[in-house]
């Protein structure tokens, strides 16, 4: 587990600075009791529309694709804990990224790390592909990327950090510097780490996205994506392509986000500490070839990871000793670890990558990145962790 860390907002980023410490930030930037009426817990503003005075004379807001209430308070939380100036809330994760596609002008070149989110790849390569061209890259080598940024002239470098599923950390300060040289623009995933373990923009990227979905959430009941940035032109681009395309965050999953993260802070520290327990058990193993955990001295950017990151996270990914066989035994009989694609939540999730989450990813490309059939990716929650050491061996003891 990481050393304690106060995390307060004192960097040099250009947005709103405060004080507080991150853990009070989580309740109470977006949670100020309603104005109106004083309840501790805002509204829900479950509407589509609102009154006007006269025409085009209103209090803020008109139709609730473009604004909600519930839906501000939910953005001005996340910036908050992003450090950043501006964010967007969006239906889906995906959706947050398919707005910063439309953002750039059409033929761009993007740099994108080689170990992504299966849907992230599948939207570049074969949706966006026929908009812009791709390159993918392994990040984590800043003289790869270096190279590719001189002789492919990226408008965008599109990073994971850690990567999903191999969990690759890739320097962020190194990689900005190298794009902002070249006048690119640097998107950063913070899906795995949310914005209590790392913080992108204060480390120089353009663009902060997370999955909502996830860590920020918590609980595996919505669905959205969030995007932050301090550039004020930007933040319009952004808005105004939202606004027609119509990918908006409905208020009452917006509330049930902002209830999520005020125990972000908890959480992501029982994840971490559960998760440092799991990958210590499962490198002594007999039964296991490798364990990919940034907490662990084993990892190839350990250093890295401890230079940029506040904590480990919730995620591992390990490799089984054995076939398809012997992952889909393993799998089918761990039964706290649910067998189900996703993560972040405080249940503990289990998943096969090469069947579930990155199927979509050609076997070929998968398997020269390491995608494997014996891989398998843990997202550990918050339950006692010794139940989980037990129903782990449980699996293992499965396995002949």
């Amino acid at each position: 587990m990481s050393k304690k860390i106060t995390k307060k907002a004192t960097t040099k980023t250009t947005a709103k600075k405060s004080t507080h410490d991150f853990a009070t930030r989580v309740i109470h930037v977006g949670g100020e009791p309603d104005k109106e009426t004083g309840a501790i817990m805002p509204p829900i503003y479950q509407t589509s529309t609102y009154v006007q005075e006269s025409p085009g004379v209103h209090k803020g807001y008109e139709y609730t694709r473009s604004h909600n209430p519930t839906r501000t308070r939910l953005q001005e939380c996340l910036a908050s804990l992003e450090q950043a100036k501006h964010c967007l809330v969006t239906a889906s994760g995906l959706s947050a990224e398919m707005l910063i596609m439309h953002l750039l002008p059409a033929g761009s070149n993007i740099i994108c790390g080689d170990d992504v989110y299966g849907g992230t790849y599948r939207l570049f390569t074969t949706v966006f592909h026929k908009m812009h061209n791709f390159k993918f890259i392994d990040t984590t080598d800043a003289k790869v990327v270096e190279k590719t940024v001189k002789e492919f002239k990226p408008a965008l470098i599109w990073l994971e950090t850690p990567t999903n599923p191999l969990l690759k950390i890739t320097d962020i300060v190194a990689v900005t510097a190298i794009a902002k040289k070249a006048k690119a623009l640097t998107v950063v995933d913070n899906t795995f780490m949310s914005p209590y373990f790392q913080n992108p923009i204060v480390l120089g990227a353009d663009i902060a996205l997370h999955s909502m979905t996830k860590y920020l959430n918590g609980h595996s009941d919505v669905v959205g994506g969030c995007i932050m940035m301090n550039d004020d032109l930007m933040h319009k681009q952004l808005f105004t392509l939202q606004n027609s395309i119509g990918p908006c965050h409905s208020p009452f999953d917006s509330w049930l986000v902002l209830r999520g993260l005020k125990t972000l802070a908890i959480r992501m520290e029982a994840h971490q500490k559960n998760a440092m327990v799991v990958a210590q058990y499962l490198e002594k193993h007999p039964k296991v070839e490798r364990v990919v955990y940034p907490g662990l001295k084993s990892h190839p950017q350990h250093a890295i990871a401890k230079k940029q990151m506040l904590g480990y996270g919730g995620m591992i990914t390990f490799f089984l000793k054995g076939d398809i066989k012997k992952s889909n035994k393993f799998l089918s009989t761990v039964k706290l670890f649910a067998l189900a694609e996703s993560l972040g939540g405080v249940e503990s999730l289990i998943e096969h990558p090469a069947i579930m989450t990155h199927a979509s990813i050609p076997k070929p490309i998968r398997e020269k990145l390491g995608i494997t059939d014996n891989l398998i990716r843990l997202s550990v929650g918050i339950e006692n962790v010794d139940d989980l050491l037990d129903d782990l061996e449980m699996g293992f003891s499965a396995i002949k």
